[in-house]
């Protein structure tokens, strides 16, 4: 049995992949509360993670429920108006003039929006957002998929070639 690294070793070399996670999920201005309650849970349970886990599965899969979380309580809420919002922080954000690309990825159905997340920017193999999403391997491949082609067709800002995973990573 090994010795897991500390836990701020853990946030330091995962932080940025779930907090790219969370705005794909939840959008820029809820990101950061779900990054911090994702690894205020993470924390309380670290202890008894295996060692031989997956941390960064274990991370986005925590991340995923607390997003759900907030999209949830984001409908319980009144919507303000009359106020102009803040400009969202580009932290996190990758390629930070690609705020097009990013409304594109917001605006993809729920089950696309996580897949093409939980893939394209975790870089979590289909089987584990299966079980992140719930579903099968090919369910989760088939919302990826889905939700690729819903932003070649919605998002057609530059030449095919520039679009690629670049702008995930």
């Amino acid at each position: 049995m090994g010795m897991k690294q500390p836990f701020e070793k853990v946030v330091e070399e995962h932080g940025g992949t779930v907090l790219r996670v969370c705005r794909a999920v939840v959008g820029p201005d809820e990101a950061e509360d779900a990054w911090s309650e994702t690894f205020l849970a993470a924390l309380k349970a670290y202890p008894r993670l295996d060692d031989g886990a997956n941390v960064e599965a274990w991370l986005v899969t925590i991340a995923h429920r607390k997003a759900i979380d907030v999209l949830r309580a984001r409908k319980r809420q009144p919507v303000p108006v009359g106020d102009v919002p803040e400009s969202p922080t580009a932290l996190g954000v990758p390629g930070d003039g690609d705020g097009d690309l990013w409304q594109a990825v917001g605006a993809l159905p729920e089950k696309q929006r996580q897949a093409v997340a939980y893939h394209y920017i975790a870089g979590l193999a289909y089987a584990e957002i299966a079980e992140i999403l719930g579903g099968t391997t090919d369910a989760a491949r088939r919302a990826a998929a889905d939700g690729v082609k819903n932003l070649r067709k919605n998002y057609p800002a530059r030449p095919r070639k520039e679009r690629h995973r670049e702008h995930f990573t």
